[in-house]
């Protein structure tokens, strides 16, 4: 069983209430089965009255009842761990950062999680009613029939170990499976993402065939998964005739010649194989609750750090020291090398590097130099591999990370808005005032096209902006790092890229008047931001360029490479 699910589930006393209702509902269920067996067998062994069927009926209606509250209760514990679950993995998305595919979050979080259904609902009932309903037929068989009884015992066995030799197969082509279908669904939805710029640079068939190709290893990889399930019960069903050929074949011999009688024969007859049924039903659910299993192995692999990472277990305040010091930080790296998952080149390669409180620094170098990276460093996005980052001497690994990004201002390279007024995506993360919220967006020269919309500040916009210029977009994520007086570290990524001239001169007077007083990190490709730095750092390749000054503006005339 699932231990991470099975600890959640202990932890949600909603989810503990449902399920340990479901699972005595599901063991009374069989455990009537000896009941209803003793009531069958001594009716039509005369052994009973016909007056007796009236107490099978009723037992027969109570399992038909408890079978009912079952699937009510297991349908309920179901739906309240998974939200919790989905509680968790959403509430983890902040640390994530952009370095988590969004698309593989999304298939996750829901097709993903929805497979852990058969589990909660069929599995884990099975394995209780295995756990208790062959033991207590067993007994029930050595008190009736020790012959029977002892041919039982040594069978039973036969199907959990055939079940687990096919188990190990099964876990394997399901997490094949899994992982083919949440490469499928995180890449169709980056593709639908980026289609305009796909189509725009003519790579949108190429995009097509790309899709053709995941979707046929997803399909390769469900046929093979259902390959083995269907040759996994075929076995399960084998082993389980033979055994109960080995318990009818002496019944029905020594029936015959006399040394059984009716009453026990039938009895045994009836009870033998809910032995081995509860076992089959357990072996055949397996399979159907192994995508959601390694679904929730995924989850929980998002949600808990891993062994040996810097990232702490805990955020809370009384373990994670905060940053010392009212002004801005002295930010410091040490060696530090970050490598991403999957990739054998360093992303950063041991970049060391000082920026002084209130120093202006721009990082220059060409696509994929590791800029980004830097930036979603120090963001607490993603964690060295190597060496460490300072914040005021406190190593950023140890620190609240919910507390060091309150003191950050973040403007990224394509912002995001939602589908909510002008003023809320403004006030996107504070508790800005209406007041506060136009002064930044004056400050951030948002009013110029605010005014013209139909509603102000109050106006809807679309989702990521959609009725919004590039421009405009970048004048209001500027807003918001305006709404963050106490923000101490200015983070920009790019903004002026893909501007036109009017709009680049806007962005870099509005990023002038908010680094003041603040350090400011600008990756930057066009000389005019670059203008606001003090300092160019250049990183090539992840790794630190030896530093230049900052040519004059004269010298400027074109791109920084």
């Amino acid at each position: 069983m699932h231990k991470d699910l099975l600890r959640l589930a202990r932890a949600e006393r909603s989810v503990r209430l449902h399920l340990a209702c479901c699972l005595a509902a599901a063991v009374a269920a069989g455990l009537l089965v000896l009941v209803q067996a003793e009531l069958l067998a001594g009716v039509l062994s005369g052994r009973f009255a016909v007056a007796a069927l009236f107490p099978l009926a009723l037992v027969v209606a109570s399992r038909g009842l408890l079978g009912w509250a079952q699937g009510v209760l297991a349908g309920r514990g179901a739906t309240a761990l998974k939200s919790a679950l989905r509680r968790l993995l959403l509430g983890r998305v902040e640390g994530l950062g952009p370095a988590y595919r969004s698309g593989e979050l999304v298939t996750l979080a829901g097709r993903g999680l929805d497979a852990l259904d058969p589990y909660l609902t069929g599995y884990l009932p099975s394995v209780a009613v295995a756990g208790v309903v062959p033991l207590a037929v067993v007994v029930r068989l050595f008190v009736a029939d020790l012959a029977t009884a002892v041919i039982v015992v040594l069978t039973l066995p036969l199907i959990p170990i055939f079940g687990a030799l096919v188990g190990w197969t099964t876990k394997a082509v399901t997490e094949r499976q899994w992982r083919a279908l949440s490469r499928l669904g995180g890449h169709f939805l980056d593709v639908v993402r980026g289609l305009p710029t796909l189509r725009a640079f003519g790579r949108a068939r190429y995009q097509a065939s790309v899709i053709r190709e995941v979707a046929e290893a997803h399909r390769a990889a469900t046929m093979r998964t259902l390959r083995v399930a269907f040759l996994s019960s075929l076995v399960l069903e084998l082993v389980a005739s033979l055994s109960l050929a080995l318990v009818a074949v002496p019944v029905g011999l020594r029936l015959l010649s006399g040394s059984l009688d009716l009453g026990t024969a039938l009895l045994v007859l009836l009870l033998a194989p809910e032995a081995y049924l509860p076992l089959r039903a357990m072996g055949t659910r397996f399979h159907a609750a192994m995508e959601g299993v390694a679904a929730a192995d995924e989850a929980f692999a998002v949600i808990t750090p891993p062994e040996g990472s810097k990232e702490p277990q805990e955020r809370q305040p009384r373990f994670a020291p905060a940053v010392t010091g009212g002004g801005p930080p002295r930010i410091r790296l040490e060696d530090v090398t970050v490598r991403y998952p999957g990739r054998e080149e360093a992303a950063l390669d041991r970049v060391s590097l000082v920026i002084e409180p209130g120093e202006r620094v721009a990082i220059v170098g060409p696509s994929g130099a590791g800029k980004s990276t830097l930036l979603h460093l120090l963001l607490g996005f993603v964690t060295p591999s190597e060496g460490r980052v300072l914040a005021d001497g406190t190593d950023l690994a140890g620190l609240d990370l919910d507390e060091w990004r309150r003191r950050l201002a973040f403007v990224p390279q394509r912002p995001h808005l939602f589908a909510t007024s002008v003023a809320d995506n403004i006030a996107l993360g504070s508790a800005a005032t209406p007041e506060e919220i136009r002064a930044a967006a004056e400050a951030a020269q948002v009013a110029e096209f605010a005014g013209a919309l139909p509603r102000g500040y109050d106006t809807p916009l679309g989702e990521r902006g959609a009725n919004l210029s590039a421009g405009q977009r970048q004048r209001v994520a500027l807003a918001r790092a305006f709404c963050r007086p106490a923000a101490q570290v200015l983070l920009l990524d790019e903004p002026t890229a893909r501007l036109d001239g009017r709009s680049e001169a806007a962005i870099v007077a509005a990023t002038r008047r908010l680094a003041e007083g603040r350090t400011a990190i600008i990756v930057a490709h066009r000389p005019a931001m670059i203008d606001l730095a003090d300092r160019v750092v250049r990183l090539d390749g992840g790794a630190l360029v030896p530093a230049v000054p900052v040519p004059p503006i004269s010298a400027r005339d074109g791109e920084a490479r």
